[in-house]
């Protein structure tokens, strides 16, 4: 696959919503550096399009696609028909310095799916279309 320069990026809703729960959690942990921490993670998201745009292949091979538990395969299938339903064939992660970012991708479009911490086990997914 040749690396496009300018691909669109763009988010779902749901991306947004797992930003928004980012926050929440945020200000639950911690209200006083709060605001300070999701600004960082905002400022890695706007570096993150940035890249994206330019190489949509920069990421690393979604690992949960080959889950062996259950709720690993269900998850996975869920992911797989979201790109499905977007027209993206391929699912990556991107490590930011503290959250993963999740994607859908072609040569010239990357869609944003979910973002989670490294700690958490899995993403927070849409439903899909069907």
């Amino acid at each position: 696959m040749s690396i496009p320069v300018n691909a669109n990026v763009r988010a779902v809703p749901n991306f947004l919503v797992c930003l928004h729960a980012a926050r929440s959690f945020m200000e639950e942990q911690d209200a006083t550096s709060a605001s300070v921490r999701f600004k960082k993670l905002q400022a890695e998201v706007v570096k993150a399009r940035a890249l994206l745009s330019f190489a949509p292949t920069s990421g690393r091979p979604a690992r949960f696609l080959d889950a062996k538990s259950g709720w690993g395969q269900f998850q996975a299938e869920q992911a797989r028909q979201i790109a499905r339903s977007l027209g993206q064939p391929e699912l990556r992660e991107l490590v930011l310095a503290r959250h993963v970012v999740l994607y859908a991708h072609s040569e010239g479009e990357v869609v944003l799916l979910s973002i989670r911490h490294e700690r958490q086990l899995g993403y927070g997914l849409p439903k899909p279309s069907t």
